[in-house]
């Protein structure tokens, strides 16, 4: 079922229907079921894709950010994050994640077949404020504090000729569920001009 949102492309699921409650204010809920994730591990466990994002079809350069929350309690690895999808090969996700020190973190992950998974810093705070960008052809990650400094996480591309998917995921890889809650949603259909 297509969705909806003011200033936001049309939205669709990219693996079965989700969880979604959509808020008067403009912020958006996701509810992940049980032991959900996207991950190519890259020491060859088994691949792992039955998390679904909400997500719009990319075209044109573009940036999309919204302020990230997940509630307690939190199990190791789950989160809410930016997503961009065209394959089970070719994927990539910017997280708000619960480390396995009982810690927040941002973390970001970019899968050419196999899943490149690194820690980008610790958050102290209940939410954070993530981005996702398209340049040209390459992507770029962000993460602030207020939505207003942005910190550069990374650029990369995905590897493939596919069209490419943007938009929200909630993640539980080891819990019985996790929410995820994007507020102060913001969509500009252009490309970013300070990379960092």
């Amino acid at each position: 079922m297509t969705t909806h949102l003011a200033g936001l492309p049309a939205l669709d699921w990219t693996n079965g229907e989700g969880h979604l409650t959509v808020h008067d204010d403009g912020s958006i809920q996701l509810t992940a079921t049980a032991g959900v994730d996207w991950t190519n591990d890259a020491s060859g466990a088994d691949p792992q894709h039955g998390a679904t994002s909400l997500a719009f079809t990319v075209n044109d350069d573009f940036q999309l950010s919204a302020r990230v929350r997940v509630e307690h309690p939190r199990t190791t690895f789950d989160a809410g994050a930016l997503s961009l999808w065209a394959d089970e090969d070719h994927w990539a996700k910017l997280c708000f994640e619960w480390s396995p020190q009982d810690a927040a973190m941002v973390v970001s992950v970019v899968t050419n077949q196999y899943s490149d998974d690194a820690n980008a810093i610790d958050i102290d705070t209940a939410e954070v404020w993530l981005r996702v960008s398209k340049i040209g052809p390459a992507f770029a990650f962000h993460s602030s504090p207020d939505g207003r400094a942005w910190r550069f996480v990374r650029l990369f591309r995905l590897c493939t000729d596919k069209p490419v998917q943007a938009g929200f995921l909630a993640q539980a890889p080891l819990g019985d569920t996790a929410t995820a809650t994007f507020s102060d949603i913001r969509f500009m259909s252009e490309g970013l001009t300070q990379l960092r």
